[in-house]
């Protein structure tokens, strides 16, 4: 499979040791309130509150282009192909024990990409190739132990690639996206809006994990793309929210008062669209179940209600024998 080959466009004249470029420490980092954090969700709100905004204000530049989910609707880029990535990253992040945030940067970076850069048409290699250097990229970023570029490519079975490839890979996601790779998420801003619905943090730490639970759960549909990580993560807070009987009800007219630049119809529409995933999600366990009881009933009904065989008759002699 020639994946070196520079007809495909795929490879970039950066110097090998721009690979090592510290991107960390080109970009400031915003920490948000923490589970065991008294102060977040007290003392330390206003500088939050005005960092979360700050963040807010800038999250489009870590988006995808506005015409990257109406391409993908219209299939002028193949959203089969991009589904099938998706699925293979989160079974990596599974497989590895991934943060959350790792497949969704993965994701971002990938969406991203394909948002700027045309793959090579007719190609399943070249999607594959740009998951996998997505998900080595987001992995160094996050993951303490990242495993080689050789073993991150478990599950794939159709295209296994040297390392160079996807090292070469690697650079031209890098320079497609300028470097950008401490991107704005949802999970930015999960911790400070649960905080904001929890302020005596009795359910942070449960409404957080739900929280990014839904979010994970959002990143292979076209859908929640047209919507910013600052509504999915509100949306995904007030889905939490509203599985947690002791506390009050939040709606998306609420939510935006939780910090400067929210916006409700945003928040409305992507809490609708997360519902209908949930509910969808919850109708589908239950139909698993029933099935797989009835299944079990029907198994011990034949078992318990059959009879014995009848003994075999004996093969009587010919007369005269």
């Amino acid at each position: 499979m020639p994946v070196d080959d520079a007809s495909y466009d795929l490879l970039c004249a950066e110097d090998a040791g721009a690979a090592f470029f510290d991107v960390a420490a080109t970009t400031a980092t915003i920490s948000t309130c923490t589970t065991e954090d008294d102060e977040c969700c007290s003392g330390g709100e206003e500088y939050s509150a005005a960092s979360i905004a700050e963040l807010i204000g800038g999250e489009a530049e870590y988006s995808p282009r506005s015409d990257y989910p109406d391409r993908l609707r219209s299939r002028s880029i193949d959203p089969a192909a991009r589904a099938e990535s998706v699925s293979w990253i989160l079974k990596v992040q599974e497989y590895y024990g991934f943060l959350p945030l790792t497949a969704y940067l993965a994701v971002n970076y990938m969406d991203r990409f394909l948002s700027l850069r045309h793959l090579p048409q007719g190609q399943g290699w070249a999607m594959q190739l740009l998951a996998v250097a997505c998900l080595s990229l987001a992995a160094k970023m996050e993951e303490t132990l990242v495993p080689s570029l050789l073993d991150i490519q478990v599950e794939c079975t159709r295209y296994v690639f040297e390392p160079r490839t996807i090292c070469r890979m690697e650079l031209l996601v890098l320079t497609t996206l300028n470097w950008r790779l401490r991107s704005v998420t949802p999970f930015t801003f999960i911790d400070f809006f649960a905080c904001k619905v929890d302020p005596r943090g009795k359910h942070t730490r449960y409404l957080i994990a739900r929280a990014t639970q839904m979010v994970l759960a959002t990143i292979n549909d076209i859908e929640f793309l047209d919507h910013c990580p600052s509504s999915m993560a509100a949306a995904a807070v007030i889905c939490a929210t509203g599985e947690t009987p002791s506390l009050a009800f939040v709606n998306p007219e609420l939510a935006v008062n939780w910090c400067i630049g929210l916006a409700e119809e945003g928040i409305s529409s992507c809490y609708q669209l997360m519902q209908q995933l949930v509910i969808g999600n919850v109708q589908r366990s239950a139909a698993a179940a029933a099935a797989a009881a009835n299944l079990f009933s029907d198994e011990g009904l034949s078992c318990n209600s059959s009879s014995p065989p009848p003994p075999k008759r004996r093969k009587r002699s010919p007369p005269g024998t």
